[in-house]
């Protein structure tokens, strides 16, 4: 019996991949390291730690611990810059009212991203308070698949990790959340995500009593 949801932030509340990409491009460029779409795709759900890394290895560029930390520093505040303007309206389809159901059902709800910045968003877009535990990049280090950040979620709601459902849209999340255990709703391409429990293209027209919770 599922009594308490995780959610991911980037891809499943909000869409604030778009400027992690504006931001990690900006910083690739300066280090002179080719970043498109794919090479962001691989990003998805990974640290800032482990994301700047693996442009590095890419670029096959090493720097010192001290300059890692100061481009770290400065891809957060470009970051920063860009969702400074967010609005409710961001809220992607349907998230806020899976939220809200929860709610209704009397089920707990969380968050697992890797964001250090996720409180930050939740308050730009009004959903801080529908929030029983914030799991994020300031509490946790260990990056998805390794189900750290979904584990410490069920915990801090006082739930075996069996009883908590996941969305997610990365394959790292998705791993993670099967790593640790507990079903995970998909929310992007089945193809990609094909690890998950289900898998929804998005959730607009989601119910999440009938169409996933009596299902799984």
């Amino acid at each position: 019996m599922i009594e308490g949801i995780i959610f991911d932030l980037d891809g499943v509340i909000v869409d604030t991949a778009k400027y992690h990409f504006q931001a990690w491009k900006r910083m690739a460029a300066e280090l002179g390291v080719n970043f498109t779409e794919v090479e962001n795709e691989q990003l998805k759900g990974v640290s800032r730690r482990g994301s700047i890394d693996k442009i590095l290895n890419w670029g096959g560029i090493s720097l010192s611990e001290e300059e890692i930390e100061k481009w770290m520093r400065i891809k957060n505040e470009w970051y920063l810059e860009y969702v400074a303007g967010m609005q409710p309206s961001e809220i992607l389809p349907g998230a806020d009212r899976i939220i809200a159901e929860a709610k209704s059902l009397g089920l707990k709800v969380s968050l697992g991203s890797a964001s250090k910045n996720s409180r930050f968003i939740l308050e730009k877009v009004n959903l801080i308070d529908q929030f029983d535990a914030i799991v994020d990049g300031t509490v946790v280090s260990a990056s998805k698949p390794d189900p750290e950040v979904f584990l410490t979620g069920a915990k801090q709601l006082g739930l075996e990790p069996s009883k908590c459902l996941v969305f997610e849209d990365a394959v790292a999340g998705v791993q993670a959340a099967n790593n640790g255990n507990m079903k995970v709703i998909g929310v992007g391409d089945s193809t990609i995500l094909a690890e998950a429990t289900l898998t929804f293209p998005n959730l607009e027209n989601v119910r999440l009593k009938e169409d996933i919770i009596d299902k799984i």
